[in-house]
C-alpha cells in the first residue's frame, strides 16, 4: 500500500513525500482510513511505529476546509486538541503537525509546564487551529482563559497509559468537560490496560480499533546482555563499563527521578560527564540537558521511563537499565531507543540478586533467556545486602541454595562463560 491509496489530499501528500516516506507503517494504513472517516478510535502502538503521522495525517485533512490566511483570530478557533504526558512529546508531536501541514495555511502550537507563560499566551491569542499540550498547563490556560475549546472537532490523548501512570485522570476528565459534546475522539496507548479500557469507554463512542502487536521483535537489531552485579557495587559497574568501553551517548535508565539525580552527580564527580533529565526539572534545564548529550558535551544522559518517553534522539548507540523496569513491557520500550532503522544498537543491563523476578518476567515477554556475564571484582555474593535507593545496604537477604554456574540459575537467564 501506499500513501496515494489512502486517500490524502495533494499538500499532505506532498508533505509525505518531502518527508522522505514511501509506505505506510501498519498503524498508518489501519487508523488514517478510520479516522478520516470520522470514527472514534481506540489505537495501540509503541513509540517508533509512526503512530503521530497516524492520526496528525488524517486530522489535518480534516481541519484543510478551515484554513485560510486570515490575520483575524477569530478565523482560527482551536478544532484539534491534542493531549501528551510530557513536554518532550508534545513539542514532537507539534513539530510533526507543522512539518506536515507546511502545504496549508492552517496554525498550530504547543503548550506545557515548566517555562513562562507568556509567550504561549500570544500564540494562543493570535489563534490557532490545532494544540498541542500537557495536562496542567492547558488548564492553566483554561483557567486564566488565554484558550478557549469550545469549537475543539477532534480530540486526541495520545500515550494514555502513561498519563495514567503519571496521575493525570482527574486533569484528563476536567479538560473533557471543557470540550463540545459532540467531537472525534482518538486515544493511543502502548497497552489495552484493564484501566485503559475503562477510560476509553468514557470517552469514545463506538470506537474502531487499531491494534499493533507490542514490536518484541524490534529488539532484534539491539545486542542485549545482562550483568550480574553486586547491589552496593551497580554505579561502580556502570562507571567502569563506561570508561573500559569508552561509551558515548549512553541513555541509562533509573526507576525514580531520586536516583536519577543522584546517579548523575555521582558520576559527574567520577569525571564522566552525565547529567540528569526528569519531571522535576524545568523545561529549560531539560534543553540545555538534551543539547549537551546530544552534542557530545555530556557522554551520560540518566532519565526515568517517563522523561524518556518523546525524547527525539537520533542514532542512539546505546542504553543502560540501571535498574530493571518495574512492568517487563517498559523494557521494550527502552531498549527500542536505539539500534533504529536498521542501525545496530546495544542495551545492557545490571541486574542484582533481588531483581531476579523482574529479570523473569522480561524473558517471559522476549521469549527467551538473555545472555548473562559477570565482570571479576563487581560480582554479588550470595546473601548479600540489598541496596536502598541512597546506596546503604538494607540487610542481608538470603537467596536459597543453587550453583552460581550452570544455564539458567536463579535469575532464568542464560549465562555465557565467557567473563569480560
Amino acid at each position: 500500500m501506499t500513501f496515494d491509496a489512502l486517500g490524502l489530499s495533494p499538500e499532505l501528500l506532498r508533505a509525505v513525500s518531502d518527508e522522505g516516506y514511501t509506505e505506510p507503517t501498519p498503524v498508518q494504513s489501519g487508523a488514517i482510513p478510520l479516522v478520516l472517516e470520522g470514527r472514534d478510535l481506540l489505537g495501540r502502538a509503541q513509540t517508533g511505529t509512526g503512530k503521530t503521522a497516524a492520526f496528525a495525517l488524517p486530522i489535518l485533512q480534516r481541519l484543510k476546509p478551515h484554513a485560510n490566511s486570515s490575520f483575524s483570530p477569530a478565523r482560527h478557533p482551536v478544532r484539534a486538541l491534542i493531549v501528551t504526558p510530557t513536554r518532550e512529546l508534545a513539542v514532537q508531536v507539534e513539530e510533526s503537525f507543522r512539518g506536515y501541514g507546511r502545504h496549508l495555511p492552517l496554525r498550530s502550537t504547543v503548550v506545557y509546564g515548566g517555562v513562562p507563560m507568556g509567550p504561549q499566551d500570544k500564540a494562543l491569542s493570535g489563534g490557532v487551529e490545532i494544540l498541542v499540550a500537557t495536562p496542567g498547563r492547558l488548564l492553566d490556560h483554561a483557567g486564566s482563559r488565554t484558550v478557549n475549546l469550545g469549537q475543539v472537532e477532534v480530540l486526541v490523548l495520545d500515550e494514555a497509559d502513561r498519563m495514567l501512570d503519571m496521575g493525570f485522570i482527574d486533569d484528563i476528565r476536567r479538560i473533557i468537560a471543557l470540550l463540545p459534546a459532540k467531537r472525534q475522539n482518538l486515544l493511543f496507548s502502548a497497552t489495552f490496560s484493564a484501566e485503559i479500557r475503562r477510560l476509553a469507554a468514557t470517552i469514545l463512542s463506538e470506537p474502531a480499533e487499531v491494534d499493533i502487536e507490542p514490536a518484541v521483535t524490534s529488539a532484534e537489531m539491539v545486542e542485549q546482555v545482562v550483568y550480574l552485579v553486586d547491589a552496593l557495587k551497580r554505579r561502580e559497574l556502570l562507571a567502569h563499563l563506561v570508561r573500559t568501553r569508552d561509551l558515548r551517548q549512553v541513555l541509562v535508565f533509573t526507576r525514580t527521578k531520586i536516583m536519577a539525580g543522584r546517579l548523575a552527580s555521582w558520576l559527574d564527580r567520577a569525571g564522566i560527564e552525565a547529567v540528569a533529565i526528569h519531571g522535576d526539572r524545568s523545561q529549560p534545564e531539560r534543553e540545555r540537558a538534551l543539547a549537551s548529550f546530544r552534542s557530545g558535551e555530556v557522554r551520560v544522559l540518566v532519565a526515568t521511563d517517563v522523561a524518556a518517553r518523546g525524547l527525539d534522539i537520533e542514532a542512539l548507540p546505546q542504553v543502560i537499565n540501571f535498574e530493571l523496569p518495574v512492568q517487563a513491557q517498559d523494557y521494550i520500550h527502552r531498549i527500542g531507543r536505539t539500534g533504529r532503522a536498521g542501525a545496530p544498537g546495544r542495551a545492557i543491563s545490571l541486574v542484582s540478586l533481588d531483581e531476579e523476578d523482574d529479570l523473569k518476567s522480561i524473558n517471559r515477554l522476549l521469549k527467551r533467556d538473555l545472555r548473562v556475564r559477570i565482570v571479576r571484582g563487581f560480582e554479588p555474593a550470595i546473601g548479600a545486602p540489598r541496596a536502598s535507593e541512597n546506596g546503604r545496604g538494607n540487610g542481608p537477604r538470603s537467596y536459597g541454595g543453587g550453583s552460581r554456574s550452570g544455564s539458567s540459575g536463579r535469575t532464568g537467564a542464560r549465562r555465557s562463560p565467557a567473563r569480560s
